[in-house]
């Protein structure tokens, strides 16, 4: 593995994922917004003009702010479909993935234990780990690997955002304390340095057993 694309590598947990991964001589691109902008299909495809092709590819990006249903308006909608669901579709649709590569994609718990706040993120994260695991079944043919890492509570500036008192919080946690963004670049990178291929079409709990559910 000699190149990695890594969206959102420039904060939080696509930063320490593109840590990780120079740290084992991979060329990595740490996209920003100006870069690419998932909500914005003109700038997804003006990237795909030039990134054409890649070993690893991460896709990650933030959410939506907290709202409840109510009050989401239907430009919330149409711009986190873009940034959540059919920005990463036009990618996979476009972007060539080298034989024996690999894709992360940085969900959320949300995607099996939905929030009433984040309904947003809840309902096109899921929708997107839909086609990510259908899609692993076509990526296994070229020895293609697809991780699906679906994080609770990690110490981001999102996280931050979302938590009026994160010390408090932190007691409610099995672990006492948020996750840490450099522990999911050090699994990555260890997938990647250790030639893991057959953990593919899975998606991973990352959240220090603050879930509730089995699968």
């Amino acid at each position: 593995m000699s190149k990695a694309i890594v969206l959102g590598g420039s904060r939080g947990i696509g930063k320490a994922i593109s840590k990780s991964l120079k740290s084992i001589g991979i060329d990595v691109f740490a996209t920003s917004k100006t870069d690419i902008d998932t909500s914005n299909l003109d700038s997804v495809k003006k990237f795909l003009e030039k990134n054409t092709q890649t070993d690893i590819l991460i896709l990650n990006t933030g959410g939506p702010s907290p709202k409840l249903f109510n009050t989401i308006t239907e430009t919330d909608w149409k711009l986190y479909h873009n940034q959540l669901f059919l920005g990463f579709v036009t990618i996979l649709q476009k972007i060539k993935i080298n034989d024996g590569g690999y894709i992360f994609l940085i969900s959320s718990s949300v995607i099996k234990e939905p929030n009433a706040k984040l309904i947003i993120s809840s309902a096109y994260r899921a929708a997107f780990s839909e086609v990510f695991k259908v899609l692993s079944k076509e990526y296994a043919q070229n020895n293609i690997s697809c991780v699906n890492i679906a994080p609770g509570p990690i110490n981001t500036d999102r996280t931050q955002e979302l938590i009026e008192n994160v010390q408090e919080f932190e007691e409610t946690l099995p672990m006492k304390r948020l996750g840490k963004p450099e522990e999911i670049g050090s699994f990555i990178k260890s997938i990647i340095e250790n030639e893991i291929k057959y953990l593919s079409g899975v998606t991973i709990n990352f959240d220090g057993a603050n879930s509730n559910y089995i699968f």
